[in-house]
């Protein structure tokens, strides 16, 4: 590294540059006073932008936190938040003071070196990536130890040069701001335009120039529902008399096209609960591939980690997954992630599921997709959530809840099409996704790149009047010696 650096710069452990860990004066507050406190959450990761609105009194803080003062650059020394990048330059503070976490290091910059270029320095993703092998402690708990920040060599430029490499670093970071909030924007967009679309898929009006063109041509839904219901009453296998599935109120549901009718999940699918949890299961000799809530996202499948499972032979034939069954997450009481749904295809042979994934398996698998797109869609999530909610304000699904849910019934003909349509627009948002995805990469690999370039003194030419940072340092060192000297003569003298 040295070899290449420009011939008026120099290199200095971090030592050198800036105090790690230095204290502040706390004689001059009192304890009822309200000074400025940063937890982690109040600094950005990857962008240098920290909180300092928060306060505490003094009294609370003096001891136990970390003490920093405006200029300071704050570190994060505990993963991830090393690893994210959450780093900062402290701004003005009230009295100039400020407290914070006990995970942030602190370095206070002496006169040899620009607070913002240390701070582009440490949050670089080369030095992070390095900071991170040098860690120590328990896995989960482990932080760059003071002794890494204090030996790390960093390559310094004459000051007037570090000035221009932090205006250059910003003049070029600020272009990028730009564009990745112009592509974030359009994700932003492509979000909207994808609720829009499923909202027009379930409500007929993607297909309401395709459906006039065929009036007369499509089976009504209330036909198609009588058909269903017929076919469950003469497949029952069941237990008992067969009972009728229960009808919907659709009292107070919107109007639907003409052939579509409202029905109940309960009407048009059969829905079935998976393996419970068995202290056996381990010794069971038949085994199989089991799908998990971790294995369920909404719309897509994680296969990358399968467990397997001990079953019977009694209860193999309930949990096996047949392709175009819907899998449903029951959930753990949070909102958000009630009700994720994703459709099974067969992707591995003899998979059975968990009793927190439900399984919805329609009598007529050619609706299946439409019903999936209705449940993502604005609507369709709202009676989820409607139905899922308690009154201890967790959200839970069940298999009576489920069989509860409406949904709308469009003929198989016209459900086909929706499904196609809604294919073809989210391949195309897809794409356009992927897009921003990939230039927001590079946008980031670009910084980085900038950040390599200004540490390797290929950001901003040199400038011969400037004063080498070999002086400066040399000075620098001087004056802290003669103090060093003054301190020990006063200390003889006391």
């Amino acid at each position: 590294m040295t070899e290449k650096l420009p011939g008026s710069w120099s290199v200095a452990p971090l030592s050198e540059l800036a105090e790690i860990n230095p204290g502040i004066d706390k004689a001059r507050f009192q304890d009822s006073d309200e000074v400025p406190f940063v937890p982690m959450l109040a600094v950005e990761a990857g962008t240098g932008r920290m909180d300092v609105s928060g306060r505490r009194p003094f009294a609370e803080v003096k001891s136990g936190f970390t003490p920093f003062a405006s200029g300071d650059v704050l570190f994060a020394k505990i993963t991830p938040c090393m690893e994210n990048g959450k780093m900062a330059v402290v701004p003005d503070l009230p009295h100039g003071v400020g407290f914070g976490s006990t995970e942030f290091s602190v370095l206070r910059p002496t006169a040899a070196i620009d607070a913002k270029l240390l701070y582009y320095f440490v949050s670089s993703a080369a030095f992070r990536q390095e900071a991170q092998h040098h860690m120590t402690g328990a896995v989960g708990q482990k932080r760059v130890p003071k002794r890494y920040l204090e030996t790390k060599l960093f390559p310094l430029p004459p000051i007037n040069e570090q000035r221009r490499i932090v205006e250059k670093i910003e003049t070029l970071f600020a272009e990028l701001d730009k564009g990745e909030e112009y592509l974030r924007q359009v994700q932003t967009l492509l979000a909207r335009y994808r609720q829009s679309v499923l909202k027009a898929a379930v409500t007929g009006e993607l297909t309401a120039e395709w459906r006039a063109q065929r009036v007369g041509q499509l089976e009504h839904g209330r036909d198609l529902l009588a058909r269903i219901l017929k076919a469950r009453r003469e497949n029952w296998q069941g237990r008992g008399n067969y009972s009728e599935p229960l009808a919907p109120d659709t009292s107070g549901l919107p109007k639907l096209p003409e052939g579509w009718v409202w029905a109940s999940v309960g009407q048009i699918a059969h829905v079935i609960g998976g393996l419970t949890k068995n202290g056996k299961r381990p010794s069971m000799p038949l085994r199989r591939p089991m799908l998990r809530v971790a294995n369920v996202y909404q719309n897509r499948l994680d296969l990358s980690e399968i467990h397997e499972t001990g079953v019977t032979e009694s209860e193999l034939e309930r949990v096996l997954l047949n392709p175009l069954d819907l899998l449903v997450v029951e959930g753990n009481g949070s909102k958000d992630q009630i009700g994720r749904m994703a459709l099974w295809r067969g992707e591995i042979p003899n998979a059975v599921h968990q009793n927190h994934l439900i399984k919805v398996r329609l009598v007529e698998k050619r609706l299946v997709e439409f019903l999936l797109w209705w449940f993502q869609s604005p609507n369709g999530r709202q009676m989820i959530e409607n139905v899922a909610s308690s009154t201890s304000g967790l959200y839970t699904l069940s298999i009576s809840k489920i069989e509860s849910l409406i949904a709308p019934v469009p003929s198989v003909e016209e459900a086909q099409e929706i499904a196609c349509q809604v294919r073809e627009a989210f391949a195309r948002i897809d794409q356009l996704h992927a897009y921003t995805e990939t230039e927001l990469r590079r946008s980031a690999a670009l910084r980085q790149s900038i950040l390599k370039d200004a540490f390797a003194g290929k950001l901003v030419p040199q400038d011969s009047n400037d004063e080498p940072a070999s002086e400066l340092l040399a000075r620098i060192r001087a004056q802290r010696e003669t103090e060093s000297r003054k301190t020990t003569r006063r200390m003889a003298t006391a």
